[in-house]
C-alpha cells in the first residue's frame, strides 16, 4: 500500500527520520510540491471516472472541451 502524509516543511527531516526508522516502511521518499499536485489531480480525476460510471456525474465529451478553446 502507498500512503502520502503531507509533513510542514518545518517537521520535514524528523518525520523523514522517523519513517525511515520503521522496520515495516519500503520506502521513504519526499515528493516535490509539482508531484504532489498531479497526484491529487490523477486522484480526483480517478474519482470523477468512478462516479461517471455509477452514473453519478456527467462528464463533458471531447467535442464540448474542443468547443470551449
Amino acid at each position: 500500500m502507498k500512503v502520502i502524509v503531507e509533513i510542514p516543511d518545518d517537521q520535514a527531516a524528523f518525520g523523514m527520520k522517523v519513517l525511515k526508522s520503521l522496520d515495516f516502511i519500503k520506502k521513504a521518499k519526499p515528493m516535490s510540491i509539482a508531484a504532489a499536485e498531479l497526484w491529487e489531480d490523477l486522484r480526483e480525476s480517478a474519482e470523477q471516472v468512478r462516479l461517471h460510471k455509477q452514473g453519478k456525474l456527467e462528464l463533458k465529451s471531447a467535442q464540448d472541451l474542443l468547443d470551449e478553446l
